[in-house]
């Protein structure tokens, strides 16, 4: 448990990992959320999206490509962002979910808001699921307040007993959830994407 076998994923960290640099991403996790965009055709040009857990980067350019220079991206982590972003993209570094709403706001109501955060994990697998359903909940509680109607969410969760817990709070903040386990993720890994579609309309 926790430990790598001896084949696939080093294969395939190769292969994604440069396959992300000679695209200009600095990490292979883009391929996850290109896999997502491809299955359920989340972003759109002109799209306002925050962009939570964003370092080391790939995302966010992902995202900015996406939604073309109408479009806005707010993109923030504890750590910085190293790459060049384009003039449509702003970058806070903090801790996303310390940051207050008007921080975090900065282009809401949003058409999206993706999380890629993930706690620094222990061996523990009990306690590093845990702690990312503890993210995943305060993630969804930020799109829950920030998107629009109609909007859509996408965050990493470790697969674990709260799964169903996440799943049902994604069904009673959106009409419409998903799972997905992109090609791109390690072999060895427990983690997924829980998707969040067509935000119920904000209650008065």
């Amino acid at each position: 448990m926790g430990k790598h076998t001896r084949e696939n994923p080093y294969k395939g960290a190769d292969h994604f990992t440069r396959a992300a640099k000679s695209r200009g991403y600095p990490a292979r996790s883009v391929f996850k959320l290109e896999e997502i965009d491809r299955r359920i055709r989340l972003f759109k040009p002109a799209m306002r999206v925050l962009d939570l857990g964003a370092a080391p980067g790939s995302w966010t350019l992902y995202i900015a490509e996406k939604v073309g220079p109408r479009g806005h991206v707010l993109s923030v982590d504890l750590g910085p962002v190293d790459v060049p972003l384009p003039s449509h993209v702003v970058f806070l570094q903090g801790d996303a979910l310390a940051l207050d709403n008007d921080a975090l706001a900065t282009f809401a109501p949003y058409d999206v808001v993706v999380s890629d955060m993930a706690p620094n994990t222990t061996g523990n697998r009990l306690g590093d699921q845990t702690r990312s359903y503890e993210l995943f909940i305060r993630a969804l509680a930020v799109a829950e307040k920030l998107l629009k109607p109609g909007g859509a969410f996408v965050g990493k969760i470790f697969m674990g007993e709260d799964f169903q817990n996440a799943r049902n709070a994604i069904k009673r903040v959106f009409g419409e959830d998903r799972a997905i386990k992109p090609e791109g993720t390690r072999a060895s890994s427990y983690e997924l994407f829980l998707i969040g579609l067509h935000r119920r309309p904000l209650s008065t």
